[in-house]
């Protein structure tokens, strides 16, 4: 009769998430992972399928619980009409911080869409979907800011906010102070459609 496996499954994919976040997938060894997680080989294998289990899980924790936090406040129920103007301030406040895990390791999602797993299908749509997952509540903060903007203007605004948001996330961890400027920008789009 197989053994059961005794681990905390939710911290060993944080453990995992970690070191696929700040090494990317295809850096990321089967022995760091090992390393970082307490797991053998072939207990990864036996638990996750494949590294790329592992990494799958670890995509889906960075979503739960590092990214859908951070957006709550656009994706509530009723969207205060300062949400987005605070996101967009607090994450270029964490770009400037070189200590805090954004100005440190970018984004999970982004930094794989420019290495060779994003080719996989599954990981192309996960950051398809990511995408659109910040596009729309990033809409939905633009809408509670500026209720009167036309449908034409609102979505050109959109578009441009979650573009700039997700270059700055590109080059957080080559230029931080560049990253932080991009997101201002998008502050800065956002404040005559506030105003007007």
């Amino acid at each position: 009769m197989a053994r059961t496996l005794a681990f905390d499954r939710t911290e060993v994919i944080r453990q995992a998430r970690a070191v696929f976040w700040s090494r990317g997938y295809e850096s990321a060894s089967v022995p760091e992972l090992e390393a970082a997680t307490g797991l053998s080989r072939s207990s990864i294998y036996n638990s996750f399928g494949s590294k790329r289990g592992l990494f799958d899980a670890a995509v889906q924790s960075y979503l739960d619980e590092v990214i859908r936090p951070r957006l709550s406040s656009l994706t509530a129920a009723q969207v205060s009409p300062e949400a987005l103007d605070r996101y967009l301030q607090t994450t270029g406040e964490l770009f400037q911080k070189p200590e805090s895990l954004p100005a440190a390791n970018g984004c999970l999602l982004i930094n794989s869409a420019n290495a060779p797993i994003a080719r996989e299908e599954h990981v192309s749509q996960a950051i398809a979907a990511y995408r659109e997952e910040l596009h729309h509540a990033f809409s939905r903060g633009l809408r509670a800011a500026a209720p009167q903007l036309p449908a034409d203007r609102h979505l050109l605004l959109a578009d441009a906010i979650t573009g700039l948001v997700i270059a700055a996330f590109a080059l957080v961890r080559i230029s931080p102070s560049e990253a932080a400027r991009l997101i201002e920008a998008a502050r800065q789009l956002m404040h005559p459609a506030v105003q007007a």
